[in-house]
């Protein structure tokens, strides 16, 4: 059932019905005093429960089976690893509109129109109550029709598109399209092009359009927009379409440029550089006596084509791939290049998509319809109903976005997809610029296949990197605002060129603090243990954490004085600060305030793109794997504030970051270049970045998780206790680590307050318990869970909200 209790339960059918079944098919039971529920069938047998009697189901809901066969297995591998419930499992795993419940709220789907004569009389009812109502719950129908079996109905609805299931939905996006003008190619050389002004000089007109078109590219060195042109020249629009069906002008659109990589690339699928044909064939000779393989391929290096060559011969085996990535909403650019490649066969699924696009996609999958050979998809993707699943890619296998907080089942979808397919037999390949520890550590011992791409396609040079020390320059007097004078330097010099620049600074806002000069009180939230934030552009202190909001108070709320200082950066500031420092460029800025609209992303990826962007100030939204083909300058604000993080990784996830970040910069034929702003310059990690050195960086955290006794030498699983209140929070989880340490003894840490000990005004409690390597993992969850049953069972404790997080990093 899809709720989290440990059991599974036992209904009663008829004779007919047993015959009929298969686990994995749905059915609809009554449960509690006058819940339904849609459960899965994992067993038919003949034992009747001792405890309760067993309840009749109310119908059968598939014809076959939904889920499979492996996929339970796999389900069962979570729920046990993870510790959590099989309920919890299915439904992450399921789109909604499967899992059909007395609670889901069900409404008409205005968007098409129905005959009403193909109802039938309870199908019609329900739609005609839909007409008065815009919403229904699944229980109020079972009034509405006075039976309590209704589900059935809804579902024929459902399959007739009539109703949706309430749930967002997401819309796709469509870039709009900019013409663009360039001279044909034919008249470039210096003849053609006076024989050309000569044979228009009877056409005066079109003759400026021509000048005008040389003037403006020369100037801005830029792709020329069809509207500028007439601007500036004073065309209309017509005298431009007689040039372009003349063969003189020649029009295109960039957007479409990026899949098509002007043509030549397209042959390039096929055929790769030396490198990446070493590396293919490295990874094919691993894949013989390994099963897992990880690529190490530095930044733009290739790795797509190499995914690629690898899909490709899958798909002549008739296998099934799944691709992974760390977030597909950002991946528009890869679902275009797979689909040029691939074309139907590529499907795409995550949860963003709304419930009737997935419940295609899991139809597809399940049935190993030709649409689902390739599946592209975010960690959810990993819980699809495969059929013979012959490889398996996990893109940027470091990303922390691969692992699920919040709700149950806490998996990491790395490590999930591993399992998959040891499943099925098959094989996973790594990719990552920066792998995690683990997984180096893994591929060092021998428990992983290794395959290294040290050289970027084209042969482009790796970005050189500079480390600007702000401590010297603010002595010096030669910062402005938040910017030093290297870093202005260059990016004046990269303006000039007509190049684009990054300017990464890892938290949004104008300011995290702000300060009373005269007393030093600063406004905290009222709900959570941290300060506000100001945003400048709704003049608001805003709380990053329960999205607590109010207005930016002009005195101070303890004092009254009006001397208010803000302290620390945001990205709000660095555009500010750039757009005074460079104000004939424009200046755009990616965080989660600007992406919050249903495309904003995918519309500053575009204008990126266009190269209407000159100046893209951002969070790490910007590092995750994108490909722009005009960077030419990275600037880090400010290093120092990731390398100082309260957390066991913070270094690692540093230099993870600065090296995507600093990946982004020159793609294609000319050297990028990256400045770090540091006010340490001498830390281990920057020189490790500058110098590019993955493997000194492994060694010496390594040497340090081992002397500390953190993963991936030690296993660590995470208990988090929470409660509104202060003492419950406190004593409950005095008396766990107590009975955690009885077992366990030193390896039991805490219990500690996090940096922010309370959130929407619930009291955090971390328990961390490690895990040696010579100890069984399975007997040591068995006794978490034991100690957590009987935690539960006091009185006291049970309002206490107890979370279980398995390999919590």
């Amino acid at each position: 059932m899809p709720i989290p209790l440990e059991k599974s339960f036992t209904y009663a059918i008829t004779a007919a019905e047993a015959d009929f079944l298969q686990p994995g098919m749905r059915v609809s039971v009554p449960f509690g005093k006058s819940k339904i529920y849609t459960g899965i069938v994992i067993e038919i047998h003949t034992n009747a429960p001792l405890v309760y009697e067993a309840k009749d189901i109310h119908q059968i809901l598939d014809d076959a089976p939904i889920v499979t066969n492996t996929q339970l297995k796999h389900w069962t591998w979570i729920s046990e690893y993870y510790m959590c419930t099989l309920g919890d499992v299915m439904r992450a795993a399921l789109p909604s509109a499967f899992i059909l419940e007395s609670e889901t709220v069900i409404s008409k789907n205005n968007d098409v129109t129905i005959n009403e004569a193909d109802f039938k009389d309870d199908e019609f009812i329900i739609y005609e109550a839909l007409h008065h109502q815009s919403s229904l719950k699944i229980q109020d129908l079972m009034s509405i029709l006075d039976k309590k079996n209704v589900l059935p109905v809804i579902k024929r609805l459902l399959d007739k598109n009539a109703i949706s299931v309430q749930e967002e939905i997401y819309e796709k996006y469509k870039p709009k399209l900019v013409r663009y003008v360039k001279l044909q190619s034919a008249h470039a050389s210096e003849k053609a092009l006076h024989a050309l002004l000569d044979d228009l000089s009877r056409a005066p007109k079109q003759r400026e359009v021509v000048m005008t078109l040389f003037s403006i590219s020369a100037q801005t060195k830029k792709p020329v927009k069809v509207s500028d042109l007439s601007e500036e020249s004073g065309a209309s629009a017509a005298i431009i379409k007689a040039l372009i069906d003349k063969g003189i002008l020649e029009e295109y659109h960039i957007q479409t440029d990026r899949v098509q990589y002007d043509g030549s690339e397209n042959e390039a699928s096929k055929s790769l550089n030396e490198y990446q044909e070493k590396a293919l064939n490295k990874i094919t000779e691993s894949f013989e006596n390994q099963n897992i393989t990880l690529l190490h391929g530095v930044t733009s290096s290739g790795k797509t084509e190499i995914y690629v060559k690898l899909i490709e011969t899958q798909l002549n085996r008739n296998k099934q791939v799944l691709y992974l990535l760390p977030e597909i909403a950002l991946t528009t650019q890869l679902v275009e290049r797979l689909q040029h490649y691939f074309g139907e066969k590529v499907a795409v699924f995550h949860s963003k998509y709304s419930s009737h696009e997935r419940v295609e996609v899991w139809n597809n999958v399940l049935s190993n319809a030709p649409k689902a050979q390739v599946i592209l998809g975010a960690r959810s993707s990993v819980l699809l109903p495969f059929q013979n699943l012959g490889l398996i890619i996990v893109d940027e296998e470091h990303e922390s976005s691969y692992k699920q907080f919040d709700p149950a089942p806490r998996y990491h979808a790395r490590d999930t997809a591993i399992v998959l397919a040891g499943i099925f037999e098959s094989k996973t390949l790594l990719g990552s610029a920066t792998p995690s520890l683990e997984s180096y550590h893994n591929a060092k011992q021998g428990k992983y296949g290794l395959v290294d791409l040290k050289q970027r396609f084209n042969n482009v040079l790796m970005p050189d990197i500079e480390l600007v020390d702000i401590k010297d320059k603010h002595k010096r007097k030669r910062m402005q605002g938040h910017f030093s004078d290297r870093l202005i330097e260059e990016m004046t010099e990269t303006l000039e060129l007509g190049h684009q620049i990054i300017l990464f600074q890892n938290r949004r806002g104008f300011s995290p603090i702000v300060e009373c000069h005269t007393c030093g009180h600063s406004p905290q939230c009222p709900n959570c243990d941290v300060s506000l934030t100001f945003h400048q552009y709704k003049n608001q202190l805003r709380c990053h954490y329960c999205g607590y909001h109010t207005i930016m108070p002009k005195t101070c709320e303890a004092c009254g004085s009006v001397e208010l200082d803000s302290k620390g950066f945001g990205t709000e500031q660095v555009e500010q600060e750039a757009k005074l420092l460079f104000p004939n460029h424009q200046v755009a800025r990616m965080d989660l305030d600007t992406t919050r609209g249903k495309y904003g992303y995918e519309k500053i990826i575009t204008a990126l793109e266009q190269q209407e962007i000159d100046i893209l100030v951002g969070t790490q939204m910007l590092t995750k794997g994108l490909d722009f083909r005009n960077i030419k300058l990275v600037g880090i604000m400010n290093a120092d504030n990731m390398l100082n993080f309260p957390d066991f990784r913070a270094h690692e996830r540093s230099y993870q970051l600065m090296a995507q970040v600093s990946g982004r910069a020159g793609r294609t034929k000319e050297r990028g270049k990256v400045l770090i702003q540091t006010y340490n310059p001498h830390h281990k990690i920057l020189q490790q970045v500058s110098t590019n050195d993955y493997t000194a960086m492994f060694e010496e955290q390594l040497e340090e998780r081992r002397i500390y006794k953190y993963p991936p030498i030690y296993r660590m699983i995470k208990i988090t206790l929470k409660h509104k209140d202060y003492q419950k929070v406190n004593v409950g989880a005095d008396w766990y680590a107590k009975s955690l340490r009885t077992i366990f003894k030193t390896h039991v840490l805490g219990p500690e307050f996090p940096p922010v000990a309370r959130i929407r005004n619930q009291y955090l409690k971390h328990i961390l318990v490690k895990i040696p390597q010579k100890q069984s993992l399975a007997k040591t969850k068995e006794a978490i869970i034991k100690i957590n049953n009987s935690f539960l069972s006091v009185k006291d404790f049970r309002a206490i909200r107890v979370i279980l997080n398995v390999d919590n990093y």
